[in-house]
């Protein structure tokens, strides 16, 4: 059984681990940042200690009744989708916010995560997630450079460049 006390701590980090993943993108300057990763973190795993708790206090298997927790997480992967469409913006030839819709769509996962009480799966996908928006966009860099400059070690390579 759930305690509030578990339930709490469960909170915190998604909370947390949205946070590690929103900071990348407050240092990007981009629109959904550390709070915004925050709280979808921290509202999806409301949500799945909810579908938890209202599970535990309402099924009753001697009777044959059961209450499914993946239906409220179905559904905040839907939400968590239109939250994240709303962040994807098209500019003449070019479309930006993909990466950001896709932290959000991330956050809501790592918060489902905990919100279920698996944290160690959390925090390894937090850190994958990190790892991927922060090193993948260095390699996509480097490939887009000219042949004179991708001879220059990543690590010499400015932001303005």
């Amino acid at each position: 059984m759930l305690s509030e006390a578990e339930a709490i701590v469960r909170l915190i980090i998604a909370l947390l681990l949205g946070g590690l993943l929103g900071f990348e993108r407050e240092l990007s300057a981009k629109p959904a940042g550390l709070r915004t990763h925050m709280l979808v973190a921290e509202g999806a795993a409301l949500f799945m200690v909810c579908s938890m708790l209202l599970m535990e206090q309402f099924s009753r298997p001697e009777v044959g009744i059961l209450i499914d927790p993946s239906r409220i997480g179905s559904t905040i992967v839907t939400g968590v989708g239109f939250l994240g469409g709303g962040m994807i913006l098209r500019a003449r030839d070019r479309v930006f916010g993909l990466t950001t819709a896709a932290g959000l769509w991330v956050a809501a996962a790592i918060g489902m995560l905990v919100g279920a009480g698996y944290y160690v799966i959390a925090i390894v996908g937090t850190l994958l997630a990190v790892a991927t928006i922060v090193f993948v966009r260095r390699i996509e860099r480097y490939l887009r450079l000219p042949d004179q400059l991708r001879e220059r070690p990543l690590d010499e390579l400015s932001v303005e460049e």
